[in-house]
């Protein structure tokens, strides 16, 4: 797996010591976060005790070597358009943000490290392997 895309909850399990994520990052050569991921993890260090200590850890992971945040972009809104519309075709929407973080990783052919599984609902999505054994679960 050459570049791979983590998922709010994927950063997560990452600093909670998950093995299989860890993994998965040392094994690919880029990892980028969405912005829209960063947002999220902004509003959940708000509610914590312990926002100082969960930003720089942020900002250090942030800034290693082979990691990027990736912004929205012109590009990123059309495939968001389009998977919105496919998915409202479909009947199965999802979280408004986890359609933006799935852009993101159709646009940079990125594999998209997460551990939901309504992920599965958009086409041309790049999933992470683990992901898609909990759906058989």
């Amino acid at each position: 797996m050459s570049q791979i895309l983590l998922d709010t909850n994927s950063y997560s399990f990452f600093i909670k010591g998950d093995r299989s994520v860890t993994k998965e990052i040392y094994n690919s050569e880029f990892v980028y976060l969405s912005i829209i991921s960063v947002g999220e993890l902004y509003a959940g260090f708000q509610r914590g005790s312990k926002f100082s200590e969960n930003v720089g850890i942020l900002v250090r992971f942030l800034g290693k070597e082979r990691m990027g945040v990736l912004k929205i972009s012109i590009e990123t809104a059309k495939i968001y358009g389009r998977i919105t519309n496919e998915l409202y075709k479909k009947g199965t929407p999802i979280p408004t943000n986890d359609v933006w973080i799935a852009a993101q990783a159709i646009e940079t052919a990125s594999v998209l490290v997460t551990h939901d599984s309504h992920f599965l609902e958009i086409p041309k999505l790049k999933i992470w392997k683990r992901a898609l054994r909990l759906t058989f679960v």
